[in-house]
């Protein structure tokens, strides 16, 4: 019996993108459908060959990614993994994506071989789920150590029910090390996701960042229970993370 490939869809105006991903996907053993708008991702799918993962991009004529991305998650049942791409500046519609449930996300522009490694990565996680298993509504609440962090409100909660509203920045900063936890995220990777831009060996816009949201933590730096740095390297978060609804 042949063996079954993975199924890609890819959901991108640019059909130069389009094109260049879905060739690369192509050749590292993925069948592959594109389209170039929502009606075309919509009749793809009720072609009835199933899609193990979409690749959707945020910023679409009519329907935005977005738009679709919850039309998605509220009309199937089988919550097909998500990898959204966006190639704005900020990280609002970014954040926005995660906390509706996608799987993950890659900046324009990006490295093609990356977005294969995250499509893999993805699709093993899915796997991970019992067989059967619906995929639960997006996580509301994060809670590690003392502390739990409101997804909706963007507050940081403590022991005692004390609520510290999180400026755009401390969240996404906490919410990238959420993510992350017990990995070693370097400085040039928090500046490609948090600044989207090139550091250099004098910008130390991440070590503040770091020391505000420490003090957000009540992180002793001397002895760090949450954020570690690891010398040479970055930063870890260093405690388990638990997401409920």
């Amino acid at each position: 019996m042949e063996e079954r490939l993975d199924h890609i869809l890819v959901v991108d105006d640019d059909r130069g993108i389009r094109e260049l991903v879905g060739d690369y996907l192509e050749r590292n053993g993925f069948r592959v459908s594109l389209a170039r708008d929502g009606k075309q991702m919509r009749e793809t799918l009720a072609e009835g060959v199933p899609v193990d993962l979409i690749v959707l991009d945020l910023m679409l004529p009519g329907e935005d990614g977005l738009t679709l991305f919850r039309d998605l998650r509220t009309r199937r049942r089988d919550a097909v993994p998500v990898l959204m791409l966006t190639a704005r500046s900020d990280d609002v519609d970014r954040i926005i994506g995660l906390e509706l449930g996608a799987d993950d996300y890659l900046t324009k522009p990006f490295v093609p071989r990356e977005l294969v490694a995250r499509v893999r990565a993805v699709l093993r996680r899915t796997r991970m789920l019992p067989p059967g298993a619906m995929v639960e509504a997006p996580a509301r609440v994060a809670h590690f150590g003392a502390w739990r962090l409101d997804l909706a409100q963007r507050n940081l909660v403590d022991a005692d029910n004390v609520v510290t509203p999180l400026g755009s920045a401390e969240y996404a900063l906490l919410r990238l090390f959420l993510d992350h936890p017990q990995r070693v995220l370097s400085r040039d990777q928090l500046l490609a996701q948090l600044v989207r831009r090139e550091s250099d060996v004098f910008d130390r816009s991440i070590d503040l960042r770091v020391s505000r949201l420490r003090r957000r933590l009540a992180d002793d730096a001397r002895d760090p229970q949450y954020i570690r740095t690891v010398r040479n390297e970055g930063y870890v978060f260093a405690q388990t993370v638990r997401y409920e609804g």
